[in-house]
């Protein structure tokens, strides 16, 4: 889907919720900070764009709460203040949806792509894919209830039946696991600090602080999972107008362009 495209989705997705500023119009910041409540993978990329957004809108702020997003969606379960989620799969925004705490439907604005990385200093002695399967790995991936740890679980499962590996070759991987963490963040943290021979995490997970600490063992596409980012306004968002503002920068070009530096793909 085009960016043009996707911006048109957008905007008839968050009419809903109060319509659209008029073209050219200088509107009102809005009264309180838009909270932002966002998957972990989208830590640096969001941080970026929430500098930017607040460059080109004086007077407004966004703040940000960044955690697995099976976390993000209890907490607004719970009542906590968010005037936007972005979650890193559907699951979760779907689950809020049929809570009745979206306002409006939600719109896919990224995709990402899974990939292993493995320490600079290589403990494991793993050289390719089919190394994750030797016993005595220490592993480490995101547990199943978040969505880099659902989507590599299929991934294996794609690989089992893959050329070059053997049947059982997920289930020998998940046996290598020494932990499975809250997100993906966490899984980078525990391979950068030697605490694991190899995690699962996104490609946007390896950000230039990250990259000369590790290397990246790429999940050929036919076996991997592309995981669709969707972003929708809260029904009980105190920041609504400036929440659709934010969501459009995202889905603009400048907005898509700065997802691309940091790894992530266009919408599906």
């Amino acid at each position: 889907m085009s960016i043009r495209a996707t911006t048109l989705l957008l905007a008839l997705a968050l009419a809903g919720a109060g319509g659209l500023a008029g073209r050219g119009a200088q509107a009102a910041p809005s009264p309180s900070p838009i909270e932002v409540f966002a998957a972990a993978s989208l830590t640096e990329a969001f941080t970026a764009l929430g500098k930017i957004f607040e460059a080109e809108h004086p007077g407004e702020r966004v703040t940000f709460n960044f955690a697995g997003s099976q976390q993000l969606a209890v907490q607004i379960e719970q009542g906590a203040r968010a005037d936007l989620f972005a979650s890193a799969d559907q699951r979760w925004m779907a689950y809020l949806k049929t809570r009745g705490l979206l306002l409006g439907d939600p719109v896919i604005f990224a995709a990402n792509r899974l990939v292993f990385i493995v320490p600079r200093s290589n403990p494991g002695k793993i050289s390719g894919l089919a190394d994750l399967a030797r016993p005595g790995l220490k592993i480490v991936v995101a547990a199943d209830a978040v969505p880099a740890g659902h989507y590599l679980r299929q991934a294996l499962a794609r690989l089992s039946m893959a050329p070059g590996f053997s049947f059982g070759f997920g289930q020998q991987v998940l046996g290598n696991v020494v932990s499975e963490e809250e997100n993906v963040k966490a899984v980078v943290a525990k391979v950068q600090l030697g605490e694991a021979d190899a995690g699962g995490v996104y490609r946007s997970d390896v950000t230039s602080t990250v990259s000369d600490k590790v290397t990246v063992l790429d999940i050929p596409d036919p076996y991997n999972v592309i995981a669709a980012y969707p972003m929708a306004i809260l029904a009980r968002a105190q920041a609504a107008k400036g929440a659709r503002d934010f969501g459009r920068f995202i889905v603009s070009p400048l907005g898509q362009q700065t997802l691309r530096g940091f790894n992530f793909l266009p919408p599906p």
